[in-house]
């Protein structure tokens, strides 16, 4: 049997430790607890959302869980901030940064304290995948937990139903009454953004991936089953200290196929993109903007799911929520099932006793009568993105875009002119100076598609940044434009009027301007200083890097 205090006992063991014993008695250790391996509880709990406001509970769910299974769990927390709440603000530069700062706390903590394995448990988008890079970064026993998605608000409403609000409000067609009602009934208690956002896209993929339990991506947060699941996951961790089984056993380029295969099957969000290309960085697996085109073209989009379809994540869970899918795409050869995950077990051996959905269900279709013959998520390039752009495109907006571009110097100019009413039918969004660096911080762009959305011209207006979508945004949307404006790239020399097409099917995003118009231009243009040259989002602005390589902070390093 593997050594399964590898780490703690370098902390805990032999006379010359006694100090260290000495600091740990006070926070509750017993003599006997330092033979124990130490499983550290990753907790995202906070009060400044309600995606994580319940997690504290789940944190002791899984402390005791570590504890009766053998172990000594001890917790600790790290940040989270609200994508939902600073959307719009400059508070949103600071989102995708969070990514980085909770990952490099938690390997931080893990690392210093000599944990032995961990759990790490995620409510809202960026502290989801920051806990999968700090499991692949430090490959130590470890296990994700989804924090679970919230129940509908009054009318099946969520968060993304008072974005649009404001649009209809803007429109004259929503009064300020009913915006009023809106905004106190849509987010009624804990829980995650309730439909296929990104929330419930990473949950899935990272469960896909088989770094958390069996059912954890498709849970109530406010539910026995989600407190089970962190207990169990406690537990689990003490099982793969004893097998000695670590995220290096499990991430694989396989194992990423299938994140990137859920995630297109369930409709999910153009996040999925960014976040799982810096997971693979963190887990040393070559993963590119390629290997999402090319599972696509053979992945049918099949979950009838907001932002884009009816049914809220909800209502997913209450038909069995993401395992009979899997099991689905299993049948139809489309996921590896021989990946190892955190059960200690294939992916096809969790899979093995999974019921179907009801014969009378119609949130996920059938092979044979998808949404989407293929992926939603689309890669483009061409000469407005030659290093590649994340498209979504569900079918719904058509297939193919040409329009005249309307620019803006980042997102509040835009959102301006759209409330204003100054964006017309036929025009491309031209959203810029909103990348990694150049935000810095790459800012979803949700009020502005909403917006549009809520003045109900979706099918008739494209939006086209080098910043990111929330998983709520829905329309003809391209985002995560590389290289950015900020660099240079193409999408800062668009102007007014120029003629923009984007095509699905050819899978192209072309500024239809002659390349020697593109030269004089270019010796015309100069970087504009950056946001700022001191503090976090200075220091971001200096490592990210491309969103292509999904917007790390460690690619250049040594």
């Amino acid at each position: 049997m593997a050594n399964d205090r590898p780490y703690s006992s370098l902390v805990v063991d032999g006379v010359q430790q006694a100090p260290s014993r000495a600091m740990l008695y006070p926070t509750g250790f017993k003599t006997e607890d330092f033979s124990k391996p130490q499983i550290g509880i990753a907790s995202t709990w906070s009060m400044v959302t309600p995606c994580n406001m319940h997690i504290n509970e789940l944190a002791d769910a899984a402390c005791i869980g570590a504890d009766e299974a053998g172990a000594k769990a001890v917790l600790f927390n790290t940040i989270t901030v609200s994508d939902g709440i600073s959307m719009g603000t400059p508070g949103m530069r600071y989102s995708l940064v969070s990514r980085e700062v909770i990952a490099d706390s938690i390997e931080t903590v893990v690392g210093a304290q000599g944990f032995d394995g961990f759990v790490a448990i995620g409510g809202c988008d960026k502290n989801m995948p920051a806990c999968a890079i700090a499991m692949a970064r430090m490959d130590r026993p470890s296990i994700f937990v989804y924090g679970g998605t919230i129940l509908p608000g009054a009318e099946r409403r969520d968060i993304v139903s008072v974005f649009e609000a404001v649009g209809g409000h803007a429109a004259g067609t929503v009064s300020d009454i009913e915006l009023k009602e809106v905004e106190e009934t849509a987010v009624p208690g804990p829980g995650s953004c309730g439909g296929m956002y990104t929330a419930n896209t990473m949950a899935s993929s990272i469960e896909a991936l088989g770094l958390s339990l069996p059912g954890s991506s498709a849970q109530i947060a406010i539910s026995q089953d989600k407190k089970q699941d962190s207990y169990n996951a406690g537990a689990a961790v003490r099982n793969l200290i004893k097998l000695d089984i670590k995220p290096s056993d499990i991430l694989s380029k396989e194992a990423f196929e299938n994140a990137i295969t859920v995630t297109i099957a369930l409709e999910g969000s153009t996040n999925g993109v960014l976040h799982l290309l810096a997971i693979a960085h963190a887990a040393n697996i070559p993963l590119t903007l390629e290997d999402f085109s090319r599972v696509g073209k053979r992945v049918p989009v099949l979950a009838d799911m907001r932002p884009a379809g009816q049914y809220a994540m909800s209502e997913l869970i209450e038909i069995g929520g993401i395992q009979p899918l899997m099991k689905m795409l299993l049948a139809e050869g489309l996921l590896h099932g021989d990946c190892l995950t955190v059960t200690g077990k294939t992916l096809a051996e969790n899979l093995a006793d999974v019921e179907d959905y009801p014969a009378d269900q119609k949130i996920i279709r059938p092979m044979s009568d998808p949404i989407k013959k293929d992926s939603h998520l689309v890669i483009l390039r061409g000469n407005l993105a030659p290093e590649g752009a994340v498209a979504k495109i569900t079918g719904h907006e058509g297939l193919k875009f040409t329009g005249s571009a309307r620019c803006f110097h980042g997102e509040e100019a835009a959102m301006a002119a759209i409330m204003d009413g100054k964006v017309q039918k036929g025009d491309v969004v031209i959203v810029r100076y909103e990348g990694p660096k150049g935000g810095p911080g790459m800012r979803e762009m949700l009020s502005p598609t909403s917006a549009i959305n809520g003045r109900g011209m979706s099918q008739d207006v494209a939006l086209l940044t080098d910043g990111r979508f929330s998983g709520g945004s829905h329309g003809f949307v391209v985002g995560h434009v590389t290289p950015e404006a900020h660099l240079g790239g193409p999408i800062a020399l668009v102007k007014d009027g120029d003629t923009i097409t984007i095509d699905a099917e050819s899978e192209e995003v072309i500024l239809e301007v002659s390349k020697e118009v593109l030269a004089q231009r270019r010796a015309q243009w100069t970087a504009p200083k950056p946001y700022t040259e001191r503090g976090t989002l200075a220091k971001y602005a200096q490592l990210v890097s491309s969103a292509s390589e999904g917007a790390v902070t460690d690619k250049y390093l040594g």
